[in-house]
């Protein structure tokens, strides 16, 4: 079994969500923040979502106020703003810390499976994105200037 499964997050919703109820699936692991400079990078992962979600591709969107305090808004109001901005459809979580002490036990392993550039552990900004194939393996990290239309073959190629 894969640790990845192991895990449970709150999403925005207030729910209790276990990551086995994506066993089998493809996950698309990303970090955000509201006010961030990538913001825009939503219209194509919602474009990715609706495109692949039918054949086992899932995202799922960690809003993080680590990088510039770029993230301020309270779980309330993150979704409501979601909602209305983007219409998001896939699955967005509570508010977490990706580095640090505070680091989310997801995001500890998923640095730990797939290090960045140079082998660094930490997240580098906003936007960063894990790729986890359907066994939930970690197989690539994307930095936060990676768009949509760079992961999409990747995501074609697990399908």
């Amino acid at each position: 079994m894969s640790k990845l499964y192991s895990f449970s997050i709150r999403s925005l919703k207030g729910d209790d969500i276990a990551l086995e109820c994506y066993r089998g699936k493809i996950l698309l692991i990303v970090n955000t923040a509201s006010e961030c400079r990538f913001v825009s990078q939503y219209a194509g992962l919602q474009i990715l979502y609706e495109q692949y979600a039918g054949y086992g591709f899932e995202i799922l969107g960690f809003p993080c106020d680590q990088f510039g305090k770029q993230e301020p808004r309270d779980t309330q109001k993150i979704n409501k703003f979601y909602q209305i901005n983007y219409a998001l459809k896939f699955q967005m979580f509570d508010k977490i810390d990706v580095n640090g002490i505070n680091a989310h036990p997801l995001y500890c392993y998923l640095t730990r499976k797939v290090p960045g550039l140079f082998g660094t552990k930490a997240i580098k900004w906003n936007f960063t994105k894990f790729l986890v194939n359907r066994e939930g393996k970690p197989i690539k990290r994307y930095g936060p200037i990676t768009g949509s239309n760079v992961i999409m073959p990747d995501i074609k190629k697990l399908l």
